[in-house]
């Protein structure tokens, strides 16, 4: 199957502009295009999935073998006519020094073509030699093609190719300029989530007519169909067990939105029934059996949320009641008693006895390994060996901090690297509420179906 590796010299060159516009621009034409992003992030997968009209899946090192991001690239690819892999930061950025998980690494693990986006503002010749020691840096990634992005205009743009391909054999498949038109308001970690974006759609399609224009489609398919097939048998994933029903309600709107498109499919396979709902508009919960609270930016919605009254009180109650809740991060931040930020406090559901506040600079940021304690409430898998005897690698970033954390609170993990609550602990551990800074995988860890298994456990009770 055809397939591309997009990266870049250096993080903030715009290729997640660059992939989002392919992915429309591709999917407008009847191509059926599957994408996919390095590392955890939730972001840039919630605009890549909108442009492509499919779930972005995430493939990460950190949280998944060689084996198993070559099986989920097979499985989420099948039926597919091109895959698109965005990278993070650039191409062969690592805090190893030998490299071994980088973008460059995945797209030899994949047998993917590279196309390099540059960022060529203030640039003219000397992209030459840049693209000449990135191609002799390691000569066994597929550097295949080049895109000339922030090009200040025509003059600009013909001095660029020009230098490319005097001296070098690197094709170049498109040359963007400059247009502030299209800037995505940064937020944090990177993009504005689409998900919270009323004109993302327009925005989405705003990019893409400027890559069609811009960026020869053709040249990139037929780029993409020269893609190494990878070598060795991929083992399908194991069927899940299931169980009997149950029904999960996810949080899901404008404040809430930050989920992995395969966890949500184990639910499923587990036997769950997903019911949406969303905190900011919906005045109560639907009927379920468990709740799960993803995470997002609720202070951007903390004034709606604090006014739908009928929602926190149906949220608390369900918590005093004992249901079964799962909540990362702006979930976790939904469920203490008040949010402050810029000045102000809202009232959140109150189900936690805390008060959270947004902090200018991250609390919390990148992977972490955590341990789980004797306190932590779901069952183990059967035949898993015991939790408390191996890591859980997850990551974490947070702009939020818990003031004065309750000092009898009970908690779910030690936290072996990274910060979480309090720099020692993570996962607060309330009657059968778990809620955490840390945000899980069930590709490692098999979380759903533990947390299914507590659902079910709590019901029959």
């Amino acid at each position: 199957m055809a397939h591309l590796y997009l990266s870049a010299a250096q993080k903030s060159s715009g290729k997640t502009t660059v992939s989002i516009g392919l992915c429309r621009a591709l999917s407008s034409r009847g191509v059926r295009v599957q994408p996919f992003k390095k590392g955890p992030d939730f972001i840039d997968p919630l605009w890549l999935g909108q442009a492509a009209g499919r779930p972005c899946y995430n493939l990460d090192y950190n949280t998944m073998s060689r084996e198993a991001i070559r099986a989920s690239f097979v499985r989420e690819s099948a039926g597919c006519d091109f895959a698109l892999i965005e990278g993070n930061v650039g191409l062969y950025d690592s805090t190893d020094v030998a490299g071994t998980e980088t973008n460059a690494e995945l797209a030899k693990l994949l047998g993917a073509p590279v196309l390099l986006v540059i960022d060529c503002a203030g640039m003219s010749r000397g992209i030459a030699p840049l693209l000449l020691g990135y191609r002799a840096f390691d000569p066994e990634v597929w550097i295949a093609g080049v895109v000339l992005n922030k090009v200040g205009g025509s003059r600009h743009g013909a001095n660029l190719r020009r230098a490319v391909e005097h001296y070098t054999d690197l094709p170049v498949l498109g040359l963007v300029e400059r247009d502030p038109a299209l800037a995505i308001a940064e937020r944090h970690l990177g993009l504005m989530p689409s998900n919270e974006t009323a004109e993302a759609e327009a925005l989405v399609e705003r990019i893409a007519a400027l890559v069609a224009d811009q960026i020869d489609l053709g040249a990139v398919q037929v780029l993409a169909g020269e893609a190494r097939p990878l070598v060795g048998a991929v083992e399908p994933p194991a069927p899940r067990a299931g169980g009997e029903s149950v029904r999960i309600g996810l949080a899901r709107d404008s404040a809430f939105g930050f989920y992995y498109p395969d966890d949500l499919r184990a639910f499923v396979e587990g036997g769950a029934e997903i019911v949406e709902f969303s905190p900011v508009c919906d005045p109560g919960l639907p009927r379920v059996d468990g709740l799960f609270l993803g995470g997002g930016f609720p202070e951007y919605r903390m004034a709606e949320l604090e006014a739908n009254r009928g929602m926190r009180e149906s949220v608390a109650d369900f918590v005093a009641r004992g249901g079964p809740v799962y909540a990362e991060c702006g979930g976790l931040m939904y469920l203490c008693k008040g949010l402050h930020w810029k000045g102000q406090r809202r009232a959140m559901a109150g189900a936690l006895n805390a008060e959270v506040e947004m902090r200018p600079t991250p609390q919390g940021r990148g992977y972490v390994r955590l341990r789980e304690t004797h306190g932590f409430p779901w069952p183990a898998l059967e035949g898993t060996p015991p939790s408390r005897s191996r890591e859980i690698r997850a990551h974490e970033f947070h702009h939020s901090a818990i003031l004065a954390p309750d000092p009898t609170w009970r908690y779910a993990y030690e936290v072996l690297r990274g910060t979480g609550i309090d720099g020692c602990h993570d996962g607060v551990v309330q009657g059968n509420l778990l809620a955490c800074y840390s945000h899980l995988r069930d590709i490692n860890t098999g979380w759903v179906e533990r947390f299914l298994a507590q659902v079910r456990r709590v019901r029959a009770h």
